[in-house]
């Protein structure tokens, strides 16, 4: 399923006047026929002249965060488990122990290689001993070279046979190292399943624990087709690699909408489109030293883009049809009509439009529910510095 994203814009400040819109309104009402009136004539309505100005737009994206290294600590060995030396929650460096599995079996299994090592070594040494023998009675012509090579082949399987004697404790030396869990990176434990005696074995499909690196965290979110094309050329280069090393910095919104401190960067693009979804995930690092960021958390990629000319209409000026979003624009002869208007992004009360319409056309504020295309209407004109305002999210 596609992710969704939301788009917002800061407008440079401009005064705010409410009472202009509020004064409009209520001389439109004051204009409405009554009950049993006669027809009254053209309503008055607040109708304000679109402008473009300098804003900062918004892009947000759904993410989740993972820890850059995040590793399942399993057992190599299977046992009983014997001790376990951290607490979840627990910051570890690496090396440091985690879990001990009984060792008894597996120190056993390496008495019994060394001992088998030893008998091997005195092998190869009675093999030795018969080869020192027999070369100077063949030298002699005492014997036949026959026995010497005999005697020769044997010594070497006594020596292929030590080296897998040799073999052997040494790997029963590494099952007994394997008893002695340590973290292999440093980070924070993650839940523990099993309590002490609980038998473990490395096919087990729940891990030890988790354990994760959060120095830095890795946010991923996804962007459409749409968006990944908007994305590309808005920034400067000929390659996704240069384009991603000309991306600004970008902040994170955490749950409760508010600012992670440590602006990040995107550093990765996956390189293809999920056919599923339709969408390409994005990588994005951000610094995290108090380790207040931990695997799992959720929240929005943020990046600004700048507008030099962005035209910008208060929402309340608009109206929907099924999935379009309309105004009235209104003409010389004060006649209205409604056309669609792309919106490329908002804020509480503002639409950033991109589409349908251009800076000097007049779009009609307030009262467009009695309205009907090609009626004629009485403009109170209103600035559009006394509209706008200021309000980042």
């Amino acid at each position: 399923m596609e992710l969704s994203q939301k788009r917002m814009i800061t407008h440079k400040p401009l005064s705010y006047l409410p009472g202009i819109l509020a004064l409009a309104v209520f001389l439109y009402s004051c204009s409405s026929p009554q009950a049993g009136a006669p027809p009254q004539g053209p309503p008055q309505l607040p109708v304000m002249a679109v402008v473009s100005a300098p804003a900062t737009t918004y892009l947000e994206f759904p993410a989740s965060l993972e820890g850059k290294v995040n590793v399942d600590v399993r057992p190599q060995v299977s046992g009983y488990l014997e001790k376990i030396f951290v607490d979840e929650g627990a910051y570890v460096k690496a090396g440091q122990p985690l879990f001990k599995i009984d060792p008894k079996v597996y120190a056993e299994q390496l008495n019994g290689a060394s001992s088998n090592q030893l008998a091997a070594q005195a092998n190869v040494e009675k093999a030795q001993v018969e080869v020192d023998r027999l070369s100077p009675l063949v030298a002699s012509n005492v014997v036949s070279d026959v026995q010497l090579k005999t005697a020769k082949a044997n010594l070497e399987v006594a020596k292929a046979a030590l080296a897998q004697a040799r073999a052997a404790v040494g790997s029963a030396r590494i099952n007994v190292g394997y008893t002695l869990v340590t973290a292999p990176v440093s980070g924070y434990i993650g839940r523990i399943p099993y309590k002490v005696g609980a038998l473990v074995s490395n096919i087990d499909a729940q891990p030890l624990t988790v354990l994760s690196d959060v120095h830095e965290m890795y946010a991923y979110f996804s962007m459409s087709e749409t968006d990944f094309i908007t994305f590309k050329n808005n920034f400067p280069g000929k390659t996704l690699e240069e384009k991603l090393k000309n991306t600004p910095p970008v902040e994170l919104i955490l749950a409760d909408n508010s600012t992670f401190a440590q602006k990040g960067k995107i550093g990765m693009i996956e390189g293809q489109f999920d056919k599923t979804t339709g969408a390409i995930t994005f990588r994005a690092t951000f610094p995290n030293a108090g380790g207040v960021l931990r695997t799992g958390n959720t929240g929005r990629v943020r990046f600004a883009q700048e507008v030099p000319d962005a035209i910008t209409i208060p929402q309340g000026a608009t109206f929907e049809i099924q999935d379009k979003v309309l105004v009235y624009t209104v003409a010389d002869s004060n006649k209205v009509a409604s056309r669609p208007i792309s919106i490329a992004g908002k804020t509480a009360n503002l639409y950033f439009v991109s589409g349908g319409l251009k800076a000097g056309e007049r779009i009609v504020l307030s009262g467009t529910a009695n309205l009907m295309d090609g009626a004629v209407i009485i403009p109170l004109p209103v600035s559009a510095d006394s509209v706008l305002q200021s309000r980042p999210l």
